[in-house]
């Protein structure tokens, strides 16, 4: 089901907590949304539609990508860059971002991974994260 999108930063600004099994329905109704907004929007956090719940989704190079509890554990390579936010009104804003980072997460099937990404999706993945923590950029 696609959801109304949270714009209010005191709400967006509230770091998430751990998702489980009975998140599921709000991971699917995150990867509805994210796809009704295909055109202006790459990626997606649980928070974004009103889920206090550490999930994202995000376009994994033309295919989406769904990550319970995602946490960075390696990074290299920082770098300068500007980002906009569905959520947050205004243009892109700077922020610091890694090339290259190390992610552990669960699937959907609550299996647990350990994946490398680089360049656009690392980025993305690391915007959606910073959401999760309640970081607004």
């Amino acid at each position: 089901m696609v959801r109304e999108l949270i714009h209010d930063p005191i709400l967006l600004a509230r770091k998430s907590t751990a998702a489980g099994r009975e998140d599921l329905p709000a991971a699917q109704d995150l990867l509805d949304t994210l796809t009704a907004h295909k055109d202006g929007c790459v990626g997606m956090a649980a928070n974004m539609i009103g889920v206090q719940k550490c999930i994202i989704v995000f376009d994994n190079e033309g295919a989406y990508m769904t990550m319970l509890n995602p946490e960075i554990i390696k990074q290299s390579e920082p770098y300068e860059t500007e980002e906009g936010c569905l959520s947050l009104l205004g243009g892109p804003r700077k922020t610091l971002r890694y090339r290259k980072i190390k992610v552990r997460y669960q699937t959907p099937e609550l299996q647990t991974r350990l994946k490398t990404f680089s360049g656009w999706t690392a980025q993305i993945i690391q915007h959606e994260i910073d959401h999760c923590n309640g970081i607004l950029i």
